[in-house]
């Protein structure tokens, strides 16, 4: 299901859409390196490009954090 989120990323609050399988997976990617949630939705926002919604970007960050991990354990 989709749901809508916010967050606050350097002073202003901005919000976006995930379906809950990409959001408890963030949930589990920033538990996993022991950070904020908050902090990694920052870090990726501020990683995307320009021309990138915040939604998209968190869903690629979560496709590319879970082809890392299965690669990882494939070695």
């Amino acid at each position: 299901m989709l749901k809508k989120h916010s967050a606050t990323l350097h002073g202003h609050r901005t919000s976006f859409s995930l379906e809950d399988v990409f959001w408890e997976e963030l949930k589990d990617i920033a538990a996993a390196r022991a950070i904020p949630l908050a902090r990694l939705i920052a870090e990726i926002d501020d990683a995307r490009s320009a021309d990138s919604n915040l939604s998209s970007a968190l869903r690629v960050h979560v496709l590319a954090w879970v082809k890392a991990q299965r690669e990882a354990t494939q070695d």
